[in-house]
């Protein structure tokens, strides 16, 4: 697509929320004809730190409070992906060609009552725990190895092995 590469990436934080099992929490988007699961995320607005965008976000798309998660980590690095060519121009109105975000863990310190989807602005139609290591199965595949990286990074605090450096 022309002026793709001109388009500059929406700065976006992302929450990976465990419960007390080491599950991870995904959302299926309301707005998605795909079977496709994701985590909370979106945008961070102007003057606003990364964290807090994930603290609100999670609010906004979970009714999670930050009373009931603990926070675990934070990737050391910025995460992006590209929408596949027949979405640009057709989500964000236009203005991103992706995302570059900053991601988070966090673990939930309430029971599962402590989450609603339901909220003032519903982005998921349904939502699950699932093992970690399913991520890259249920996310979009223009996502897959975001997410692929994500459980490279917080492998340690999640409980999984050490990714391979071959």
């Amino acid at each position: 697509m022309s002026g793709t590469a001109a388009l500059p990436y929406r700065p976006c934080a992302g929450v990976m929320l465990v419960n007390a099992d080491g599950q991870v929490f995904v959302g299926q988007r309301l707005d998605s004809t795909l079977e496709a699961w994701q985590m909370p995320q979106g945008g961070i607005d102007p003057g606003e730190e990364a964290i807090d965008a994930a603290y609100r976000e999670l609010w906004e798309e979970t009714g999670v409070v930050r009373a009931h998660v603990e926070f675990v980590a934070a990737a050391p690095e910025e995460l992006q992906y590209d929408l596949p060519d027949d979405l640009i121009g057709k989500v964000w109105r236009g203005q991103w060609r992706g995302q570059r975000q900053r991601w988070y863990l966090f673990r939930l310190t309430a029971g599962d009552d402590a989450i609603d989807i339901a909220t003032a602005h519903p982005e998921f139609r349904a939502w699950r725990w699932i093992d970690p290591r399913e991520l890259p199965e249920v996310i979009v595949p223009f996502k897959r190895d975001l997410y692929v990286r994500l459980l490279e990074i917080f492998a340690e605090p999640l409980g999984l092995p050490a990714p391979r450096s071959d």
